[in-house]
C-alpha cells in the first residue's frame, strides 16, 4: 500500500521532466552501451565460442563501468573529480542493471545467444532506453535528482 501512495503521489504528465529523464537515460544509454556492445562484439568476433553467459555477464559488468565513467566525466565538468566519480557510484545503479538486463535478454531472445546483427541491436537499445525510463522520471520527481543535469 505504501508503495502505490509514493507512486501516487507523482504527477506522471510532467512533459519537462520526462524530457529530462529521457536526456539522462540517454546518457547513461551511451555509457552502457559502449561497454555491453563492445563487449560482445569483441567476443563475437575473437571467442565466439565462448559461453553466452560469461559473455553477457562480462557484457553487464563492462556497461555498468563504462556508464559510470562516462558520469564521472560528464559530473567532474561541474564538481571536482573525487566528487564526480562517489556521485557517480551512488547514481541509481537500480536503473544501469535494469537498463543492461533489458539490452542483454532482447538481444538472446532475438539472436538465441550473445551476438550482434544488423537487426537485433536497434531493438535491444530501445528496451535498454525504455526499461529505467519511467524510474529516472519517478527520481527526478521525488528527488530531484538523475546523472549529467
Amino acid at each position: 500500500m505504501a508503495q502505490t501512495s509514493i507512486l501516487s503521489s507523482i504527477d506522471w504528465r510532467c512533459k519537462p521532466t520526462w524530457r529530462l529523464s529521457a536526456y539522462n537515460t540517454m546518457w547513461c544509454l551511451i555509457g552502457c552501451a559502449t561497454g555491453d556492445l563492445g563487449t560482445i562484439l569483441a567476443f563475437q568476433i575473437w571467442a565466439p565460442e565462448t559461453p553466452t553467459l560469461v559473455v553477457m555477464s562480462l557484457a553487464i559488468m563492462n556497461g555498468l563501468l563504462t556508464s559510470i565513467l562516462l558520469e564521472t566525466i560528464i559530473l567532474s565538468r561541474s564538481m571536482v573529480l573525487v566528487m564526480a566519480l562517489k556521485t557517480a557510484l551512488g547514481m541509481s545503479l537500480v536503473s544501469m542493471v535494469a537498463m543492461e538486463i533489458a539490452m542483454n535478454v532482447t538481444d538472446y531472445v532475438l539472436v538465441g545467444k550473445a551476438a550482434l546483427t544488423w537487426w537485433s541491436v536497434g531493438p535491444s537499445l530501445l528496451a535498454g532506453f525504455l526499461t529505467p525510463w519511467p524510474y529516472n522520471y519517478w527520481r527526478l520527481k521525488k528527488y530531484g535528482k538523475g546523472c549529467c543535469h
